[in-house]
């Protein structure tokens, strides 16, 4: 069964009805053509898992309701990924597609010394509605119960003076040190630096912050690839027999 998404003040349990709108309700009502009468499984994207039958649709939202109410428990593996805004908006798109599908938990748009694309504060309003559909979409088709939060742009010094984590990692092109951590059951920052990767400042600036340089193998990768590299590098030791977890 498809799932589909609503914000929490749209659900109430104690009356077992919630309502769609917006971009949802488009896509249930309009390409999908749902009728009342039909069952759809419904989240909050903060781990409601609602199953529910449409009992009225309007021209703007629709009315549902809830059969079934069960919370899904938030895995314990945690991953961040601050990655710098690409030249291409296209390659930016990718990474938060399929970080998205492996189960990234948080995207930080960053900003460093060689981020060539740098939007004015309005433009970047535009493109993180952009982005938080993209999340939503690829959430939706992998059936993610709960959504990954997607920053608003931070600078690189403010990115690495963040805490709360329990690893710290830089992946660096010059170096040769084997990502030999285990994120299982831990929550992880990685820092992927965009065109022309980070200079050394920055990663020098990053090691004082706590931050351990790691090697992503002997060939160059792109941005995107690197931070798609990340999350599936923590998602391959979950499914490798280090945890039970799943994301």
């Amino acid at each position: 069964m498809e799932l589909f998404y609503t914000s929490p003040e749209n659900i109430t349990l104690s009356a077992a009805r919630m309502v769609i709108d917006g971009d949802e309700f488009h896509h249930l009502a309009r390409v999908l053509r749902k009728k009342t009468g039909d069952q759809i499984l419904v989240t909050d994207g903060a781990g409601s898992r609602c199953e529910v039958r449409i009992v009225d649709i309007g021209k703007k939202s629709l009315e549902g309701e809830i059969l079934d109410h069960a919370v899904v428990e938030r895995p314990n593996t945690s991953v961040t990924v601050a990655i710098s805004l690409l030249k291409a908006p296209q390659r930016f798109e990718l990474f938060l597609e399929k970080a998205t599908e492996l189960g990234v938990s948080t995207i930080i748009p960053m900003i460093t010394a060689r981020t060539v694309s740098q939007p004015t504060s309005e433009r970047v309003q535009g493109r993180l509605n952009r982005w938080r559909t993209i999340v939503l979409s690829a959430a939706r088709q992998s059936k993610r119960y709960y959504l990954p939060h997607l920053a608003e742009p931070l600078s690189f010094r403010v990115v690495t003076a963040l805490d709360g984590y329990d690893l710290k990692l830089i992946p660096y092109e010059v170096s040769d040190e084997a990502p030999k951590v285990h994120c299982a059951g831990k929550n992880t920052l990685f820092l992927i630096g965009g065109e022309g990767g980070f200079s050394e400042k920055e990663v020098e600036d990053a090691r004082k912050a706590g931050f351990s340089e790691i090697s992503l193998g002997k060939t160059i990768l792109r941005a995107e690839t690197a931070g798609i590299f990340a999350v599936a590098f923590v998602r391959a030791q979950l499914l490798g027999g280090e945890s039970q977890e799943w994301f």
